[in-house]
């Protein structure tokens, strides 16, 4: 108990203190460009928004450019690699002055995001980082190994032994790995909590409610699920309602989304991790702007913000993917 307080705290502080982050001279990257004003087209580029955390980052990150003095374009990559180049080809040849990037893979994005920056672009990454350091401008991403590890303490806090099911997400994307190996880098100290399946899910609430549906009907004397993002915790949430099993088995997931946090409220969902979106999105954008009219970002490529533990007892300071004081 006294290390989950420690780690909400200070999740807690990271959130009001992350402005401050790479604003040191020693931590400027980026060079070219800057040619002194703001303005020309920001694209913005997500998997789909159908999604409402990837809906709250396009969000942000188009109000935020536009208030600096930017046109926008906002598009879904639907987690398709060739429709994120497409994307990508289509913003260089509408001359955009930067892109930012939720990705579509930490491998496949590589090519696309060198073509981008090979054409005068520079790409600032939100959310997933790739697995190359030198090509984009930034990698603004939620401390994904902090977060997990703070919800798993939630987890076993709550289910410190019983039998546990593990839903992951996409294999392509390296969050879901993270969170992961977080999520049983706690869970591992309670022997009496036991996984009796792991399946992915594929960030997919249907997909979740499937997989659950079968898992319970297999074995309805389960007692935990842990998912690895909010939208498969909420398939899990449907599945567990239908099986009638609802009360008696702790959920938790991942990103803090609207629909999560209500379900905490309800009682249905043990708690989530808080993704600060809106933040990071608004964070890159700041960071582009710094780059087209100084030709540096004022911050270090790599960027990780810590996350917040969201349930039943700060849910109701809960705003779109943040907390008020």
């Amino acid at each position: 108990m006294f290390r989950r307080k420690i780690l909400i705290a200070a999740a807690t502080a990271a959130l009001t203190t992350v402005a401050l982050v790479g604003c040191s001279p020693a931590a400027e990257s980026g060079d070219g460009g800057g040619d002194g004003e703001a303005g020309g087209l920001i694209a913005i580029i997500t998997p789909s928004q159908e999604n409402p955390f990837f809906k709250a980052e396009a969000d942000a990150a188009k109000a935020e450019a536009e208030n600096l003095g930017y046109e926008t374009s906002v598009a879904s990559h639907d987690d398709d690699p060739n429709k994120q180049s497409e994307l990508i080809d289509a913003a260089i040849s509408q001359d955009a002055v930067a892109i930012v990037l939720d990705n579509a893979g930490a491998d496949a994005s590589v090519g696309p995001i060198q073509k981008a920056v090979d054409a005068g672009i520079p790409v600032f990454l939100i959310d997933r980082e790739i697995n190359k350091s030198g090509v984009a401008s930034a990698q603004i991403v939620a401390n994904n190994a902090q977060g997990a590890a703070a919800v798993a303490e939630e987890f076993v806090a709550a289910l410190p032994a019983g039998k546990y099911i593990e839903l992951t997400g996409k294999e392509s994307d390296t969050n879901a790995g993270v969170r992961s190996e977080a999520y049983a880098s706690v869970i591992s100290q309670y022997p009496d909590l036991v996984q009796v399946a792991q399946e992915t899910a594929n960030w997919d609430q249907d997909e979740a409610f499937s997989k659950i549906e079968t898992l319970l009907q297999r074995d309805s004397d389960i007692q935990g699920i842990i998912a690895g993002n909010d939208t498969m915790a909420l398939g899990a949430v449907a599945a567990v309602e239908a099986a009638g099993l609802t009360g008696k088995v702790t959920i938790a997931g991942f990103d803090g989304s609207p629909d999560a946090v209500a379900a905490i409220k309800a009682g249905t969902l043990l708690a989530t991790g808080l993704q600060p979106a809106v933040l990071i999105s608004q964070l890159a954008v700041q960071q582009a702007d710094s780059f087209v009219r100084t030709g540096k970002t004022g911050a270090d490529e790599k960027q990780s913000i810590d996350c917040v533990v969201i349930n039943a007892a700060n849910a109701d300071k809960y705003t779109l993917f943040g907390l008020s004081e």
